[in-house]
């Protein structure tokens, strides 16, 4: 159990920053990155969602140090993110997992482990440990050549995980997976949380964000458009939803009785929600509606 203190621990923050990618000449070519304000929390499952080229990359690669702000900062560990010390408490799961194919995962990991300089016998233990998490088991002899995108994709959070990071970036974590692969990747990453582990993830599977994620982002042509917990944010705030169960029969047929008079029915009670799916799509729309304007739903960011 995470305690309230270490859960209020910031452990990302990006203040007014900006990223531009500029030509030969050093004219502007593209503005990646709008003067992006966050937070993210020790503890926390954070989702970065948003279109192909919206500065979720960009946001990823400025944290890890791999790009340098145009202006602004960005503080991971409350060290500047060019301050590649900190990257030691990091695990890092690129969209494309770069590994050697003529390795197999015992000894994709032991090479992970050895840049970490661990022990051998840590090394060892790590990665037995990982390898049966990710249920590879079955296939830890064999080259990751022959390895499916699925089995590569879960090699690759194996490795991401080598040096037991405080802080893992998943950049689309759940490709090339199946029903049951997903499923069971998205358990991994609750069982992080579970073991006070920070969790940033970028996605297209807008389901597979609100199964597992606290709070999202939603970034739009590299401006911050939404910011909140997912369960307040899919909240349909005009509509009241019932619902009943143990009313005595006096009771039940009261508020019955006073809905039917109206020409309604019982059925539940409550804020119903939306689906992660249609929020991210109406914000992508009054987006383009109205550019340069951040998106208020009227829900708590959580802070």
């Amino acid at each position: 159990m995470v305690s309230t203190e270490s859960t209020n621990e910031v452990v990302i923050e990006t203040r007014n920053l900006t990223k531009v990618y500029r030509d030969f000449w050093g004219r502007q070519k593209v503005r990646a990155l709008k003067a992006l304000d966050l937070e993210i929390r020790r503890g926390e499952v954070f989702g970065l969602l948003g279109p192909n080229g919206s500065g979720k990359t960009t946001t990823i690669k400025l944290l890890l140090g791999l790009l340098f702000p145009t202006s602004g900062q960005a503080l991971v560990f409350g060290r500047d993110a060019t301050d590649v010390r900190k990257n030691e408490r990091i695990g890092y799961l690129p969209e494309e997992s770069y590994l050697y194919r003529f390795l197999n995962a015992e000894e994709t990991l032991d090479f992970y482990g050895r840049l970490f300089n661990m022990p051998r016998a840590v090394r060892r233990q790590r990665t037995a440990h990982l390898i049966e998490m990710v249920g590879l088991e079955w296939a830890k002899r064999r080259q990751l050549k022959e390895y499916s995108k699925g089995m590569q994709r879960r090699i690759g959070l194996a490795q991401a995980l080598i040096n037991d990071p405080e802080l893992i970036l998943l950049d689309e974590p759940t490709t090339g997976l199946d029903p049951i692969g997903t499923r069971e990747m998205k358990d991994l990453i609750l069982k992080l949380k579970e073991q006070g582990k920070t969790v940033v993830m970028c996605s297209h599977l807008l389901a597979d964000v609100q199964d597992v994620c606290d709070r999202i982002g939603i970034l739009y042509q590299g401006e911050l458009k939404e910011l909140g917990r997912v369960d307040s944010l899919l909240k349909v705030r005009e509509m009241t939803e019932i619902r009943a169960t143990g009313l005595s029969r006096e009771t039940e047929a009261e508020v019955r009785a006073a809905i039917e008079r109206n020409g309604g029915r019982v059925v539940s009670w409550g804020n119903p929600t939306t689906t992660l799916e249609e929020l991210f799509l109406k914000i992508i729309e009054q987006s383009e509606a109205h550019p340069g304007q951040r998106v208020r739903g009227g829900a708590d960011d959580g802070r």
